[in-house]
C-alpha cells in the first residue's frame, strides 16, 4: 500500500494570520507537521500544497521539496479540502506516480506524532473509505445540545432518556489532525459522501487544534510545559 502524506497550507487565514509559517515555540508551525510526516514517510511521499510562496521558501528551507505550486481557484476560502486532494493525486498520476492512500495531515494540528499517524493507519483497511482522527466530546447531543423546534422552544438534538452524561452513548467529533483515506473511494465519491469511516481516538491535548489566537496561546503553554520537564 503506497501513501501520499498531503499538507495543505493555504497563505490566507483570517484566524490567526500566517499561521501555517508563524513560530510556535519558536518553529514555523508547519514544521511540525513535517516532522510527524518524516517519522513514518520518506520526502517522496511527502507534499506540501500551498499557493504562497513564503511558505514555499520555508519549507524548502527545512530540506522538503515542493513540487508544485497550488492554481490560486484552489486557495480561495470557498476551495474544499476534496478539490485540493483531487488536484494533488493528479499531479502525481500525470508523472505515472499512484497512490493508495492519502494521508492528509493539516499543520494546525502541532501535537499530532508520527506515532499517531502510523497508529491511524495500522487500523485502515481497503473495504473502508476513511480511517479519521477524532475525540470523544462532553457536548453530548443526548444531554447538553438542544434546538429550537417550530413553535421556538428549545429540544434535545437526539431523542434520549438519560439523567446522567456518563450514561448516554459516546459520541466523536472530527478533531482535523489525521485523515487516510482510499483513492479509490475518492474517485468514485465526494468526502461528505463518505460512509465506511472508522475513528482513530486521540487525546485532548494531543487533539489540540489551533483556530484561535487564544488557541495558540494554549498550544505556547504546553510547550513551554513540556520544554520545562525535559530540562
Amino acid at each position: 500500500m503506497r501513501a501520499l502524506f498531503l499538507i495543505p497550507a493555504r497563505g490566507g487565514s483570517k484566524g490567526i494570520p500566517r499561521k501555517n509559517i508563524k513560530k510556535l515555540g519558536g518553529r514555523p508551525l508547519i514544521y511540525y507537521t513535517i516532522d510527524a510526516a518524516r517519522g513514518i514517510a520518506s520526502d517522496n511521499d511527502i507534499c506540501v500544497s500551498t499557493d504562497d510562496d513564503e511558505i514555499i521558501e520555508v519549507v524548502r528551507e527545512y530540506g522538503l521539496s515542493v513540487p508544485f505550486k497550488r492554481p490560486e481557484e484552489l486557495a480561495t476560502d470557498r476551495a474544499g479540502s476534496y478539490e485540493v486532494i483531487m488536484h494533488a493525486l493528479k499531479y502525481y498520476e500525470d508523472r505515472g506516480i499512484y497512490y493508495d492512500v492519502v494521508v492528509l495531515l493539516q499543520p494546525t494540528s502541532p501535537f499530532r506524532t508520527a506515532r499517531h499517524i502510523r497508529e491511524a493507519i495500522s487500523l485502515y483497511d481497503s473495504s473502508y473509505d476513511m480511517v479519521v482522527s477524532v475525540i470523544e466530546t462532553d457536548k453530548n447531543p443526548y444531554f447538553v445540545l438542544f434546538e429550537e423546534d417550530k413553535n421556538g422552544y428549545l429540544q434535545r438534538s437526539k431523542d434520549g432518556h438519560f439523567t446522567r452524561r456518563q450514561d448516554c452513548p459516546k459520541v466523536y467529533e472530527y478533531n482535523g489532525a489525521i485523515y487516510v483515506m482510499n483513492v479509490d473511494s475518492l474517485k468514485s465519491k465526494s468526502l461528505g459522501e463518505f460512509s465506511k469511516n472508522v475513528k482513530y481516538v486521540m487525546n485532548n491535548i494531543d487533539n489540540v487544534d489551533l483556530d484561535t489566537p487564544l488557541d495558540w496561546e494554549f498550544a505556547e503553554f504546553l510547550i513551554a510545559k513540556r520544554n520545562g520537564r525535559r530540562k
